[in-house]
Order: C-alpha cells, then sequence, then structure tokens
C-alpha cells in the first residue's frame, strides 16, 4: 500500500513540474508579437534601403513631366498611393536629387520605433556623396529625414517624409577605425582627440579582480580646455561585440561606479558607450556636454580604414 501511494506522489509531482514549465497563452502571444515586430522591422528597413537607394534617380532639376514619371517609376511600390500623387502634384517637394553633385546615395537609419497606432516612425540621414566619395569612402552632406512607414495590404509603405535641414559638419568628428560620427556644435570647431583605455576587472572565475580586458576611450575634446581650467570632455568607450555581451552578463566591470556604462550606438563590429557618472566632477561645460548628448549626435557607420 505504502508502494502504491509513493507512486502516485510521484506521478503527481511530475504533473504539476510539467504544469509549470508549459508557457501560458498570454507568455506564448507575447513571444509571437516579438517574433512579428522583429520581422517588421526588417521588412521597413528593407523599404528605406531600397527608398534611399533611389533618390538618385529622381532628378528635381528635369522637366516637370519627366520628374512626375521618375517619381512613378522609382518610388512607386515604396511609398503609398496618396504620397506618390501628392509628390506628383508637386514634385519641387518631393525627396530626390536636387544638384548634379553631391548626390543622394543612401539612408542610413538611426532609430526604428513602433508607434502605438501600429504604424512605425524611422529616422535617419540621407548621406550625400560625389565622385570623391564614391571611390575613398565618406560623405559630402547629411540631411535628417522621418519617415512614418504603415502597412497596406500586408504591405509597408511609406506614408509621409519630412526633411531636416542639412547637418552643418564643420565640427563633425568622423573615425574611420572603428566606424562612427559625432556631430558638435560650432563651438566646438577645433576640438581635439585624446585616446585613453578602460580596464575590464573580473568578477569571477581564478581572475577574480584582475584586469582581464581592455579597450579604447576617446574622448573629444572643448577647444577652450585648459591645464588650468579643464573643460568636461566627451568620452566614448569602444568595446567589441563580444566584449559587450560579457559585460551584460556581469563577467567584468568598468570603473568604480556599480552602474554599467550606457549604449550610445553600435555597427557591425562595435559597440559605443558613455562611462557611467562620466560627469561625476561637475567640471566646467558638464551642463552643454548634457545637452548634446540628449540630441544623439553619436551616428555608426560601417565605414572602416
Amino acid at each position: 500500500m505504502k508502494r502504491v501511494i509513493f507512486i502516485l506522489l510521484i506521478l503527481m509531482l511530475g504533473l504539476s513540474l510539467i504544469g509549470c514549465t508549459k508557457s501560458s497563452p498570454a507568455d506564448q502571444s507575447n513571444n509571437t508579437q516579438q517574433q512579428t515586430d522583429v520581422l517588421d522591422k526588417q521588412a521597413i528597413a528593407n523599404v528605406v534601403d531600397s527608398f534611399g537607394k533611389k533618390l538618385q534617380s529622381v532628378s528635381l532639376l528635369a522637366p516637370s513631366e519627366t520628374v512626375k514619371q521618375n517619381i512613378q517609376d522609382n518610388y512607386g511600390g515604396l511609398v503609398s498611393p496618396a504620397l506618390l500623387t501628392k509628390w506628383q502634384s508637386d514634385p519641387q517637394n518631393a525627396p530626390g536629387r536636387t544638384v548634379s553633385s553631391p548626390w543622394p546615395d543612401r539612408i542610413e537609419i538611426v532609430s526604428n520605433e513602433k508607434l502605438a497606432d501600429g504604424t512605425y516612425e524611422v529616422k535617419g540621414e540621407i548621406i550625400e556623396i560625389t565622385s570623391v566619395e564614391q571611390t575613398k569612402g565618406g560623405f559630402a552632406a547629411k540631411r535628417p529625414i522621418t519617415l512614418s512607414v504603415k502597412k497596406f495590404d500586408d504591405k509597408w509603405l511609406i506614408d509621409a517624409v519630412t526633411l531636416g535641414a542639412y547637418i552643418d559638419t564643420s565640427s563633425m568628428y568622423s573615425n574611420t577605425q572603428y566606424g562612427f560620427t559625432f556631430t558638435l556644435p560650432k563651438s566646438w570647431q577645433n576640438f581635439s582627440i585624446v585616446t585613453t583605455q578602460w580596464e575590464g576587472t573580473a568578477l569571477e572565475g581564478q581572475q577574480n579582480g584582475k584586469v582581464v580586458q581592455t579597450g579604447p576611450i576617446i574622448n573629444i575634446r572643448h577647444p577652450q580646455w585648459t591645464q588650468a581650467v579643464p573643460r568636461q570632455d566627451i568620452p566614448i568607450m569602444v568595446f567589441t561585440l563580444d566584449q559587450w555581451d560579457s559585460l551584460q552578463k556581469v563577467k567584468f566591470s568598468v570603473g568604480a561606479a556599480p552602474i554599467p556604462p550606457s549604449e550610445l550606438g553600435r555597427n557591425s563590429k562595435y559597440i559605443f558607450a558613455l562611462p557611467a557618472r562620466y560627469n561625476f566632477a561637475f567640471p566646467v561645460g558638464f551642463e552643454e556636454v548634457e545637452t548634446i548628448l540628449n540630441g544623439n549626435p553619436l551616428h555608426p557607420t560601417e565605414e572602416f580604414k
């Protein structure tokens, strides 16, 4: 009898464990939605990428009827019918090629966010080049662009486009070793770069407490910085993908602060981050640096040398 009761208890315990490991309908629904969102973002990125590559083919300098036809031929299938009609009715307010050189080469996506109504807002930059950049890389000009992307009959189409003013690149820092640019105010013209090093201390295993990882910190320094009155630098930590993954898994720490660095952006090789409490001493200019960082000035690129 005791043996039968023991077997029944084992069976009941097994059934209860199975019940615990089974995902609830809500969990399954959330997982499905997350997978759908990932696929949608990729599809939207593809639409924006294709649209960006078509911009150079629509010359706004051509005769009106030619421009209308070019808009139809190049943007049809990528933008909504209403937006297509709007641009054909007013070609000069459509995006495209406004001068022979530089010309729009592509759109680099900065963010791709889903809104409450199910549409997506994509922010990016139109990268313009000349024959020089076409050969050597880089860009001649940048222009912000915001696109609203909406689903029409199971197809994602661009439904609205807002063009910003051209970015003043006179105070832009471009790093081709790690692949990013950083936009600065005009007051930072003639800035300097000071490269230091971050150290990662192991938090586990036999190497606990020892430096196990290192990487560069690229400090952008204000032109008015002096030894007597040092101003706040803009520090950019550079991590490889593996280093960042280990840092997120708390395998090592960087700095004395218990807070990890905050990500500024990433490309296919590196993650760029802001050190925690980088301005703890509140040096001259720390408020200005905070304002600059709030404007998302770092833009990852895939241009490495």
